[in-house]
């Protein structure tokens, strides 16, 4: 007889932790990452803004990334 098991990381709802807001990171106060750097240099470049503040952490710098690529249509 086959049983069927629960697998959380196949259900979709509301909770999953990729749709988990910033400033509920666990890790979210630490610095942003150097990927994060890269892309948020690249975006701001592309938005004809500022280039990202070095002391960003990674909840500010998801953030802003996403606010740039609603802006430039990335959504």
């Amino acid at each position: 007889m086959s049983e069927q098991f629960h697998n959380p990381k196949r259900d979709e709802h509301p909770s999953s932790n990729t749709e988990k807001d910033p400033a509920d990171w666990v890790s979210g106060d630490e610095p942003m990452t150097g990927a994060q750097a890269s892309y948020l240099t690249t975006l701001c470049e592309e938005a004809k803004e500022d280039p990202p503040l070095e002391g960003m952490t990674k909840a500010e710098a998801s953030l802003r990334i996403d606010t740039l690529k609603a802006e430039l249509g990335r959504g």
